[in-house]
């Protein structure tokens, strides 16, 4: 499991004497180096861009990145299919962000992976499935309602029963992030959860793009429908699907999300505007 103790290495000694001259060289090489990276950031981050890929929580200073928030929404999603209390998406985020900050991981302690960082060795599935954030999010449930009063139980407790880590106390310190991620995920309420982020220019064709969103959301949000246009409506679903689709939006390339007359837009986020009380209509990037 993640959270394994690491071995520090010793440094290398340093040599006894140096040759005149080499420090002068070593400070030469070392701004220039700097300097490289300066380039190449500005050049890699996309120039002028402005547009932050965060996401933020209302009324809290939780910020997560679009691939958290993504990830995340997720774990909030099938707890919510299984209609489980929102205890358990609180004790799954406060998991997944201890044992991998909410990234699908490809790598960690032997084979662990994914976001809770199971091990296929220890029965917990393939390494594809323990890196399907669905699946894994599953897995941490079917294990999280064993645990005899785990919606009361201290959450550390209950988040060790199910994992088993080297450091059981770790998960502890994660829980008014959790509850408070969780709480916007799962709001009724509008515009919980806001991200940003700068759309792709090229984004490819509109109809298989539209397929992989509709696929996404059927799977983990509603029922969703496509229409022309790079348009889908999730009928039905009220603000976590919403937030759901925010969270994702820089993923599946979403320009805007509509619902109950609140609008978001890719670089602006959410603000007053039009939409179906009753329907949530999601648009692809053009």
């Amino acid at each position: 499991m993640a959270g394994s103790t690491v071995v520090g290495r010793r440094p290398p000694a340093r040599p006894a004497s140096r040759p005149p001259g080499s420090a002068p060289l070593r400070l030469l090489l070392v701004l220039l180096a700097v300097l490289v990276t300066v380039v190449v950031v500005s050049v890699g981050g996309g120039g002028s861009s402005a547009v932050s890929t965060e996401c933020t929580v209302a009324g809290s200073d939780v910020r997560v990145s679009s691939e958290q928030a993504a990830n995340a929404a997720t774990i909030a999603a099938v707890a919510r299919s299984r209609g489980l209390p929102p205890r358990a998406t609180v004790i799954a985020l406060a998991t997944a962000q201890q044992e991998s900050r909410i990234r699908n991981l490809d790598h960690g302690d032997r084979d662990s992976l994914g976001l809770f960082q199971q091990r296929p060795s220890q029965g917990w599935g393939s390494e594809a499935q323990v890196q399907d954030p669905v699946y894994a999010t599953g897995k941490f449930l079917d294990g999280l309602v064993e645990v005899p009063d785990w919606e009361t139980g201290r959450l550390t407790d209950v988040a060790q029963a199910v994992q088993r880590s080297g450091f059981p106390e770790a998960y502890q310190q994660w829980e008014p992030m959790a509850t408070a991620l969780a709480g916007a995920l799962l709001s009724d309420q509008p515009g919980q959860l806001t991200c940003t982020y700068r759309p792709d220019e090229a984004s490819g064709a509109v109809d298989p793009r539209t397929a992989v969103v509709v696929d996404a959301l059927r799977r983990e949000a509603g029922p969703a429908q496509a229409h022309l246009g790079g348009s889908i409506t999730v009928p039905g679903e009220g603000w976590p699907a919403a937030s759901w689709a925010v969270a994702h939006a820089s993923r599946l390339q979403l320009a805007s999300i509509r619902y109950a007359g609140w609008e978001w837009t890719a670089e602006g986020g959410w603000a007053d505007g039009s939409g179906d009380p009753g329907v949530l209509t999601v648009q692809l990037t053009l």
